[in-house]
């Protein structure tokens, strides 16, 4: 991978917000390449860019990734193929709000302390993702 894939790639992948320091440390590159590659993606509205604490951050645009995931399903699927599984899905989260006794993702999260075992703690992980 060239030096901007790995940092595209990286981009994509974080879930809380980094410093560009941080990012060019998972990709092997440096600040200022990846300070580079960091703004054009937020300028391309793929990141966002955030000032905390004296620092900028940057994290994924969860609006725009969500858009850009809507429309290749969209591109991808048919309407009645992708109702059939959002009724699939909406009927498993029903079974699991039912299994394990909660309303939202972050009661479930927030139950896993109270889990006996790895593989308990793990299933609860999954469903939660």
């Amino acid at each position: 991978m060239t030096r901007g894939e790995r940092i595209r790639a990286a981009a994509r992948t974080i879930r809380t917000p980094h410093n560009a320091s941080w990012i060019a440390a998972e990709t092997d590159v440096s600040v200022k390449t990846a300070q580079k590659y960091l703004d054009q993606l937020v300028e391309d509205n793929v990141l966002l860019k955030t000032l905390q604490v004296d620092q900028m951050l940057y994290c994924v645009d969860q609006l725009m990734a969500t858009y850009r995931e809507f429309a290749r399903l969209q591109r991808e699927y048919d309407r009645t193929k992708l109702t059939s599984a959002l009724e699939s899905m909406s009927t498993q989260i029903t079974d699991w709000k039912a299994s394990y006794d909660v309303e939202t993702p972050g009661e479930l999260w927030a139950s896993i302390v109270d889990c006996e075992g790895p593989t308990e703690i793990e299933n609860r992980h999954e469903v939660v993702s």
